[in-house]
């Protein structure tokens, strides 16, 4: 299994005291209301076209790409997302652009989004938890529902959606699956630990050198409980696939052995993968990185086409 964990950074004056973060908080919101738009082409190739999207979440504009193949469809819907990049630095074709085009070739309208906070996505980037990132892809993936089969997604089929997330972008996923029961299908690489305290020490010990996540720190466990997604998983109806590398240098592997075992001793379906030797980010072309890809586009057949993968 492969994590890994992008080294998210929040300011340790963060108020947690606020409501709207806890699962049930997160559960009882309503999501969607609105479209997405296509601001331009990006991108033909023989494959896929790319598009630059923008979609309303919590009255922002959140923008990000979308790949959409170039046959008849309809497609499933996979939303692909990033880990931790500084917002400052960060642009839409991010570091995650070759999985989204690599999963739009499998046969995937691919949806790619930014977050708040991250150009040209409105909004500020900080929040605790990383909730609010959830909230920008649960707003998508209602969107995407309520749009599939016509204008813009003509040709995605958003009754079958998946998550693709990558560091904090698989923290981010696994919250979405035990908020979102509609989705069914969940490829976690190098994700970030589904216990927020396992995460706060990491940021403010090992990643800020003690100036960021002191608030999350502090936290109290039974505020922590009610926040964490690992133990909320019996909510989830998602199948997972988890890959970490063992020799992951920035998410400890073993918080993906602990999601696994969790996840089974609840008669969940999960199938987990390790990668001997490997590290944070598989190199492209690397023999680890082509099993990858290899395990998701073979999940994300089973998961999502079904029969007509065959």
């Amino acid at each position: 299994m492969r994590l890994l964990f992008g080294g998210i950074l929040l300011a340790g004056g963060l108020a947690l005291a606020q409501g709207g973060l806890t699962i049930d908080d997160l559960s009882k919101r309503t999501y969607g209301a609105g479209q997405i738009a296509i601001e331009r082409v990006m991108a033909r190739n023989p494959d896929f076209t790319r598009y630059l999207i923008h979609y309303p979440s919590d009255g922002l504009k959140v923008y990000g790409f979308m790949n959409v193949p170039t046959g008849k469809g309809p497609y499933p819907v996979v939303l692909v997302l990033h880990g931790y990049v500084n917002p400052a630095t960060y642009r839409t074709l991010a570091y995650t652009t070759r999985y989204a085009d690599a999963i739009a070739r499998m046969g995937y309208v691919v949806i790619h989004p930014n977050y708040r906070g991250h150009p040209p996505s409105e909004g500020r980037p900080e929040g605790p938890f990383r909730v609010n990132y959830a909230i920008d892809v649960l707003n998508l993936a209602a969107i995407v529902r309520e749009q599939s089969g016509k204008g813009t997604l003509a040709k995605a089929d958003g009754s079958r959606m998946g998550l693709w997330g990558h560091s904090m972008g698989g923290g981010i996923a696994l919250r979405v699956a035990v908020v979102d029961p509609k989705i069914r299908a969940v490829v976690l690489y190098g994700a970030m630990s589904g216990d927020e305290a396992k995460n706060a020490s990491q940021i403010y010990y090992v990643y800020s050198d003690r100036t960021r996540g002191l608030a999350e720190l502090n936290a109290p466990d039974e505020r922590i409980k009610a926040i964490s997604p690992i133990y909320h998983l019996q909510n989830a109806r998602a199948a997972f696939s988890v890959h970490h590398g063992t020799a992951d240098e920035q998410v400890p592997y073993a918080w993906s052995v602990e999601l696994c075992q969790k996840l089974k001793a609840l008669s969940k379906s999960a199938e987990c993968f390790s990668y001997r030797g490997a590290r944070h980010t598989f190199p492209s072309g690397s023999r680890a990185d082509a099993i990858f890809l290899a395990e998701v586009q073979d999940f994300l057949a089973r998961t999502l086409k079904g029969a007509d993968s065959r």
